[in-house]
């Protein structure tokens, strides 16, 4: 949409919305810009800014950043648009008729959806776009910006689905993110989603979207819930009190979405131009275009004369409700908050983005975000002065901290608003609730962990042996296609990339693919369970032990399913050592692309303890996870961590509906990954396991394979992986598997499938029968296990990579992570292969005595450059 401020002079345009906070779209207003109007732009300032305009007759200036929060439609834009359509709009173009455009072009509403944490907010963003993006009964679920739309009565409704928050005074990332888009983005609708079961709380955010003067609803989600515990809330009352509307959802059942959608049309139509008696404010009620398009989007509103057979008055009109309302924190904040804003008022365009108001309140709470916006005022000293003194006035009156006391106002706020309006239903605390009585058994003492520990194994067990049956059909579907190609095409070399590349590659990975969906099946149901909260809290004093924080549970769990999400949940830790921590050894849980891999090499080699050994697998990462943060805690990141403050919601019964579609959602993802990334680098890979062609038409295919270049780059690297037990093919697979682990297999399946004139022969059958240059196994016992712990450990894949990068903020610790992962990796199979092979120990002794070194030294290193600081900043000398 185009901004005013881009406008030329000499050009007209149409006003389409006004951006911004109340307060700041009134003053606008007040001027003459409203919504149809025609503006004309008359000069522009040697600098550019000011620019002076041309509205209803009167010259008006606005500074270039004012300009900017008013979108239009130019002249031209509203021809060409007009051209477009003959029907509605022909002959000569009336202003009327330009107005009309800007109208239309108006129906577009830019909705933010916040809330707290597990409020519902995903879910009813997918009940808006039809839209399925992930949703879970924990917190951090929603870890950066979802971005949907509908339509709906002739609007266009562009929704963005933010984190659950507890507040926007950023503080930690997600408020940050939070407030950064409400300020930048300017919406037009802030859609507050609160849990009807947990309004005090919940309400604390409200009380912030009220002191920045938003256009906000609120949409009470759960209501379902509320209504069978027989709690009583009158809607209307409490709207009115906090002047915002509030309407009832169910948005897993898309109870209440319509009347939600209609009463943001009305609030994003009316709250500017209608009074609080209904009727049209002065510089509009003359307007007959305005009036007719106003009857014809259906927004009550009342005429001159109270009783007009043409009133469109609804049975719960809004204009009664909504009003901009100030949360009276008490004689002594509040004036304080009166001093702050006479020294801020002397500041040219103080207030374009924030209310004065809301400056005020955030500066007495020491917010970092607005202190830095104020900082480019010219009598920012002042400003901070004024706020100091003002801040020892209220700790000497109410004798708190002024961020606790304007804390205390609001809830007090709320307390008031609610004793007013609900009424809970008495709870005999002699009764237990089903959370209570669940989590009496699963967060217990004693029973907690081994329960934890047989969720897990149960898991695993789930993935063998129900995945065995799917997976033992697509194996001969694979084989039975393979065979029929063989047979019916020429030879040639489309011929051996569709058997011995494509279909060999991916089919080595689709194989495993009703596995992968079992662990996603699994996992969604205890994420939608509300359980992923519970183990979060039961590992919080583990958490600490190791070095990580309690909300680090959540993300390594996550893990399970994907480094690169899990990673991205890390969002949700406020303290940055525990961030960094969790990031790095997030790439030790063993994402679903390991799976597969590990499923192969166990189902092969370890056939009747599968169930065992997989657990093992997993719990040996986890077990490097605890190592390595609690070493990085003592050498990297020595700062105290942030107290463990998580919500526990209540359990719900997960709806197979969604858990199903959630499933198939990361299922049709794996199958897009192995449509693009696997099968590229499956073509790769078999290209260059194909060329060079060797001149002598007698060569064997496995001749051949052994002059190509991936057999020379496998030699070239082998020297480094021999020590580990692997020959030159297993050597390749590994460094395939950087770009995405499912390329260890696919790279394994062509290797492998080389030369095979056994079409029947499936991969677990030829590592059974691959041999050695002196004809032993490659596949032993040691080699195997050597395999499994070199791809647990080293980085999961390059997008991983680029991940840690992006939230670490910087590609050393990117770089680091990919060093000290491969290099861990190699001494640990290291060791392993020669204990089980050789059953020494020395090269193990020698492999460990290097480790130590090499982290004795990075100690000392960090060690010196903290006294150095510490030197530095003394002053003594």
């Amino acid at each position: 949409m185009q901004k005013l401020s881009e406008l030329n002079p000499s050009e007209k345009g149409y006003i389409v919305k006004i951006q911004g906070y109340g307060g700041f779209r009134k003053r606008i207003i007040e001027m003459g810009f409203i919504k149809g109007h025609q503006v004309e732009v008359l000069r522009k300032a040697p600098l550019g800014d000011p620019i002076t305009y041309r509205i209803m007759g009167y010259e008006v200036s606005l500074r270039r950043s004012v300009a900017e929060q008013i979108e239009v439609i130019s002249e031209k834009e509203a021809e060409i648009l007009m051209s477009q359509n003959p029907t509605q709009y022909f002959g000569t173009f009336s202003e009327d008729d330009f107005r009309r455009v800007a109208l239309e072009k108006r129906r577009e509403i830019n909705v933010a959806l916040v809330g707290n944490p597990n409020s519902g907010k995903s879910t009813l963003f997918n009940a808006f776009t039809g839209m399925h993006v992930k949703v879970g009964n924990y917190s951090g679920v929603t870890v950066d910006v979802k971005k949907g739309s509908c339509s709906y009565k002739g609007y266009r409704f562009n929704f963005v689905d933010l984190p659950g928050t507890y507040s926007i005074s950023a503080f930690s990332p997600e408020e940050r993110l939070v407030r950064r888009h409400i300020v930048d983005e300017k919406p037009d609708i802030v859609l507050n989603v609160l849990d009807s079961g947990n309004l005090e709380r919940n309400m604390y955010l409200t009380t912030q979207l009220i002191d920045m003067n938003l256009r906000s609803v609120i949409a009470l989600n759960f209501y379902d819930e509320f209504e069978h515990r027989g709690d009583k809330l009158d809607i209307d009352a409490l709207g009115k009190l906090i002047g915002i509307p509030i309407v009832p959802t169910v948005a897993a059942r898309r109870q209440g979405i319509d009347e939600l959608l209609d009463t943001m049309i009305k609030i994003y139509e009316s709250s500017d131009i209608i009074d609080p008696d209904g009727r049209l404010i002065d510089s509009v009620k003359d307007d007959a275009l305005i009036e007719r398009y106003h009857h014809l989007i259906e927004l009550e509103h009342r005429h001159g004369k109270k009783h007009s057979a043409s009133d469109i008055e609804g049975s719960r009109p809004l204009h009664s409700i909504v009003r901009h309302v100030h949360i009276n924190y008490g004689s002594t904040i509040e004036k304080a908050i009166d001093n702050i804003k006479k020294v801020l008022s002397a500041n040219e365009g103080a207030y374009d983005s924030f209310t004065p108001r809301y400056i005020a309140i955030a500066l007495l709470q020491h917010d970092k975000d607005i202190e830095g916006f104020v900082a480019r005022f010219a009598n920012y000293d002042d400003v901070v002065k004024c706020r100091d003194e003002e801040e020892k006035k209220i700790e000497a009156e109410l004798r708190s901290p002024a961020v606790n006391a304007i804390m205390d106002a609001k809830y007090g706020f709320i307390a008031g608003a609610l004793k007013e309006t609900f009424e809970p239903v008495e709870v005999d605390p002699n009764v237990f609730t089903p959370t209570t009585r669940i989590d009496k058994i699963v967060t217990n003492k004693y029973l907690a962990y081994p329960i934890f520990a047989l969720i897990i194994y149960l898991m695993f067990q789930a993935t063998f042996s129900l995945g065995q049956y799917p997976m033992d059909w697509i194996d001969s579907g694979v084989e039975v296609l393979s065979g029929w190609l063989r047979s019916a095409m020429p030879d040639g070399m489309l011929k051996d990339l569709l058997i011995d590349g494509i279909i060999s590659g991916v089919g080595a990975v689709i194989v495993f693919l009703p596995n992968i969906l079992i662990l996603y099946f699994c996992m969604t149901i205890l994420d939608a369970s509300g359980y992923m909260a519970r183990a979060a809290f039961i590992m919080d004093r583990l958490m600490h032990k190791i070095g990580l924080h309690g909300k680090s549970f959540i993300p390594l769990m996550m893990g399970f399913g994907c480094s690169v999400p899990a990673m991205m949940a890390t969002r949700t830790i406020e303290n940055r050592s525990s961030r960094m921590i969790t990031i790095f050894v997030t790439s030790f849980v063993s994402c679903s692309a390991r799976l597969p891999v590990y499923i192969l090499l166990i189902g092969t080699f370890f056939a009747s303890h599968k169930a065992l050994v997989m657990f093992l697998v997993y719990f040996t990462g986890i077990a490097f996870a605890c190592i390595f943060a609690k070493l990085f805690k003592k050498v990297l990141f020595t700062k105290d961590d942030t107290p463990f403050v998580m919500e526990l919601p209540k359990y719900r019964m997960p709806q197979l509906k969604y858990v199903l579609r959630d499933t198939w959602e990361k299922g049709s993802q794996y199958m897009k990954k192995m449509a693009t990334t696997i099968l590229a680098g499956t073509v790769i890979i078999w290209a260059l396991s194909y060329f060079p062609q060797a001149k002598d038409d007698n060569v064997s295919d496995t001749q051949q394979l052994e002059q190509s270049y991936m057999a020379q780059m496998g030699k070239a690297i082998e020297h480094v992986m021999s020590p580990l037990g692997f020959d030159w093919k297993i050597s390749v697979a590994v460094i395939t598997g950087a770009a995405a682990k499912e390329m260890v297999l696919s790279t394994l399946g062509i290797l492998y499938g080389v030369g095979q004139d056994d079409i029947e022969s499936s991969l677990p059958d030829q590592l059974r029968n691959a041999k050695g240059t002196d004809g032993q196994p490659i596949y032993n016992m040691a080699t195997t296990v050597a395999l499994l712990l070199f791809v647990l450990l080293y980085f999961p894949c390059i997008a991983a990579v680029v991940t840690v990068r992006n939230e670490a903020g910087s590609w050393r610790w990117a770089l680091f992570v990919v060093a000290y992962t491969t290099l861990l990796a190699w001494i640990v199979a290291f060791a392993a292969y020669n204990i089980i092979a050789h059953g020494i120990i020395q090269e193990v002794v020698v492999a460990i005595i290097i480790l130590l070194c090499l982290l004795f030294a990075a100690n000392r290193v960090v060690s010196s450059r903290k006294s150095k600081s510490k030197c530095s900043s003394c002053g003594m000398c």
